[in-house]
């Protein structure tokens, strides 16, 4: 499997919470496989009382947060690309509670939500195979944050972990 190994300058202290959790270790594409398996097992079997638990008032629900995730990896992939493939357009920001509010999470399975995420984090996977080092190390705008496609796929991850982890520390502890 190729390496990809995460950025070491030029990271945003928006974004150095989410490096912070990405292995240094170049396994990029095996860390995405490992934790949409990790994350299939443990949510997937939940109670729909688990899935809807809210642990304070306006938090998401765990169906919420997977949507969310599959929201971010459409839109960080999407500015890889772009970004990867040479474009220097300033690349807007996005609002995810917006997104999470019109997704309807509440009215699909946790088996539809989770088949969806892991459809994209494939096409993801196949898309940073694609990438070259010189591709990784291209610089853009995103959202008026100066940033390369080596740091945005390796956001997948640390974005990805960030919210498991919140999972198993405020949903699955009551």
């Amino acid at each position: 499997m190729k390496k990809v190994y995460k950025p070491v300058d030029g990271i945003p202290s928006f974004y150095q919470h989410y490096m912070d959790l990405v292995p240094d270790d170049g396994n990029l594409l095996q860390h995405l496989e490992d934790i949409q398996l990790e994350t299939e097992q443990l949510v997937s079997e939940l109670s729909e009382e688990k899935l809807a638990y809210r642990y304070s008032e306006g938090k998401w629900t765990i169906k919420d947060i997977m949507l969310h995730l599959a929201d971010c990896e459409r839109v960080i992939i999407y500015r890889a690309m772009r970004i990867g493939r040479g474009d220097k357009t300033d690349l807007p920001g996005f609002d995810e509670n917006l997104l999470v509010q019109n997704a309807n999470a509440s009215d699909r399975s946790i088996k539809d939500i989770l088949n969806e995420l892991s459809v994209l984090r494939k096409a993801g996977i196949a898309f940073i195979e694609t990438l070259d080092d010189t591709s990784l190390n291209r610089t853009g705008t995103a959202n008026n944050y100066p940033i390369a496609s080596r740091l945005l796929v390796n956001h997948v991850y640390g974005h990805h972990r960030h919210h498991l982890d919140i999972i198993k520390e405020k949903y699955l502890v009551q």
